[in-house]
């Protein structure tokens, strides 16, 4: 099969693969349909992780084709979401709330790899969601957004505590900020603050319910979203950056036991100054989002058509064009890429 492999940083091919198979009986193989290109994708392409033939890919949406024996959730013909983690289901963990730190928790970029024709799919009941039939297509780009963007600014916004009457702050306006603004509006958040940079995007969080556009960033950032709460700052913040700089700008926009959602990936040299942390008297609660928790739920929205946030693609590419997709993104000329088959 064709898939999509990072040689090293800014080197991308598309070479051949191994077609996957059956292995464990919880296991199921799917045709994908559509893929994308992920932020963090970004980490090994620009060089801040290692990059050394990696099959890359994590957010999948495409048709069963073969089960394994015990897999009951899913059969072959179905048309099926995934979450970006492969997690059981039933494990305490998942029951819990949190398959995404399931025991047998594995990162879909990590081993198996969706920019590809083809994937093998571990605890596919855990992992995989159908929907009530086969799509439209102009559905697809959304329902593609729910294996990851979206379902992990929904957690954003979940973790943020967002509800009615609250004033929330968006820091971050790549796809997950963009779904954070979604997640926000649709939990009936009163007043929401994107902070972005981008007139592109800042059109897309309006209307995708943001109230308010904050251009400035560091301090004056800070001051300008006191200056829109009286003072207090916002009640819910959702991060999705994951730089040092983010953070304590998430930090510094709340109020007194404000909420904070974070879903940006830290790396190497983000260390939060815990005398700030302290005394900001705040909530923190994030980290890889549970996103097969909201899978049912974002379907279900997507299918309704009460919410179309596939409207986050701005790029669309065949899968032999994914190294102009990487460029796109890491250039800022694209905020999401898809990748179709």
């Amino acid at each position: 099969m064709r898939a999509v492999i990072m040689d090293a940083p800014g080197q991308i091919r598309v070479g051949d693969r191994d077609d996957p198979q059956i292995i464990d009986p919880t296991d199921a193989v799917i045709r994908i349909t559509a893929t994308c290109i992920c932020g963090s994708d970004l980490w090994p392409y620009r060089g801040v992780e290692p990059a050394d033939h990696l099959h890359m890919g994590h957010e999948y949406v495409g048709v069963v084709e073969e089960t394994g024996s015990a897999v009951r959730a899913v059969k072959p013909g179905d048309y099926v979401v995934g979450s970006f983690v492969i997690s059981c289901g039933e494990c305490e963990i998942c029951r819990s709330g949190y398959p995404s730190k399931c025991v047998h928790a594995e990162f879909v970029h990590a081993g198996i790899g969706t920019q590809a024709q083809k994937a093998r799919i571990p605890f596919a009941d855990g992992t995989l969601v159908a929907t009530p039939g086969e799509p439209e297509d102009d559905l697809v780009p959304s329902l593609l957004a729910a294996s990851d963007v979206l379902g992990t600014g929904w957690f954003a916004a979940d973790a943020a505590e967002v509800g009615p009457g609250k004033t929330v702050a968006v820091v971050g306006d790549g796809a997950v900020g963009l779904m954070g603004v979604l997640a926000a509006k649709e939990m009936g958040a009163e007043r929401i603050i994107a902070m972005s940079r981008h007139s592109d995007r800042q059109a897309l969080a309006r209307e995708f319910g943001a109230t308010d556009i904050v251009e400035e960033r560091g301090e004056a950032g800070v001051a300008r979203i006191r200056e829109l709460t009286d003072g207090l700052g916002a009640h819910s913040v959702i991060e999705a950056v994951g730089t040092q700089e983010s953070f304590m700008q998430a930090i510094h926009s709340s109020r007194a036991g404000g909420h904070i959602g974070f879903v940006g990936v830290a790396h190497e040299g983000v260390a939060l100054p815990m005398d700030e942390v302290f005394f900001a008297e705040v909530h923190l609660h994030g980290g890889p989002a549970p996103v097969r928790r909201y899978l049912p739920e974002l379907i279900q929205k997507i299918w309704d058509r009460e919410i179309n946030p596939g409207k986050v693609f701005d790029l669309t590419l065949p899968l032999d064009e994914a190294a102009e997709g990487y460029a796109a993104m890491s250039e800022r000329r694209a905020t999401k890429v898809m990748l179709t088959l």
